[in-house]
């Protein structure tokens, strides 16, 4: 099993760099804005460099990716590692295969517009599975790490330094495209990442607390707090179940309480943050 989800997870890791090569050749490029990315610096550099897009890239990108080993950790490294190589490889093909491609759509602005939207979905795969693409992205995970700053907020950081750099070899419509890019960028890289991670902070008041309890406890193999809760009208003492569940647990958990007590009083709050201990450790026990 551990083989299958190690081939699994670099198909995944394959498939994203790959989106994120092919978003940055055929998008990025013909559009020469420099946006949220360290190919997008390598376009701009490529005007005084005499290299290639993808031979910036990867130089840019393994200065970045030793800074990446020390502050995030060793799978971070090691799977940044893999992506942020093999994406100036995949540009590498593009660029034999495609040497005078101009673009698909004719226009800067929908260049830009279709690379954020095919990058963002590509860098937000890589962030859910503990990596990225190198580059700004690893800046992005360093700000995220050590000042809390959103990925997407991050990103967008680190990246309008890098758009700010177009202009020093475009005009200055390239320079606004690449700064409203960057900041689209994300915004869009922070929708993806949230959906995926949204969880739900459930309040449950109801009779029938020890069923809903077991259920939370037994099928969702999840955990759950019990709160004394005295209601004003009466004055009378209940108990309060508080769990926090993501996506699919919930939708299973508000089936289950309308199964068993329609009339059950509940509340809910979206938690777009949580640190805890994983369910795989040993329980930790607090002494009294």
């Amino acid at each position: 099993m551990k083989k299958i989800a190690i081939i699994k997870e670099i198909i995944i890791l394959t498939l994203a760099t790959a989106m994120i090569s092919a978003s940055v050749f055929f998008f990025l490029m013909p559009s020469h804005a420099s946006v949220s990315s360290i190919a997008g610096l390598a376009i701009v550099l490529a005007n005084f460099i005499p290299l290639s897009v993808s031979a910036i890239t990867l130089i840019i990108n393994v200065f970045l990716l030793i800074l990446g080993f020390i502050t995030c950790g060793p799978e971070f490294g090691y799977k940044t590692v893999y992506t942020a190589m093999l994406m100036p490889v995949i540009m590498g093909v593009f660029e034999k295969a495609f040497p005078d491609f101009t673009s698909f759509t004719g226009d800067a602005t929908l260049d830009v517009v279709c690379y954020i939207f095919f990058v963002s979905i590509g860098i937000s795969i890589l962030f859910n599975r503990n990596a990225s693409s190198g580059g700004i992205d690893i800046i992005a995970k360093i700000l995220n790490k050590y000042l809390r700053i959103d990925l997407g907020k991050a990103m967008s950081i680190a990246g309008l330094c890098v758009a700010a750099s177009s202009l020093l070899a475009y005009d200055t419509k390239t320079l606004i495209l690449s700064i409203l890019g960057t900041y689209f960028n994300g915004v869009i890289i922070d929708h993806f990442i949230f959906d995926q991670k949204l969880k739900r902070r459930v309040c449950i008041v109801s009779p029938f607390e020890k069923e809903i309890r077991e259920f939370i406890l037994n099928e969702l193999h999840s955990g759950a707090t019990i709160y004394k809760a005295i209601g004003a009208y009466r004055m009378q003492a209940h108990n309060e179940i508080i769990t926090i569940v993501d996506k699919s647990e919930y939708q299973k958990l508000m089936a289950f309480v309308d199964k068993v007590d329609p009339n059950a009083f509940v509340t809910v709050y979206k938690v777009s943050e949580m640190q805890y201990m994983s369910k795989s450790l040993p329980e930790r026990i607090f002494e009294n």
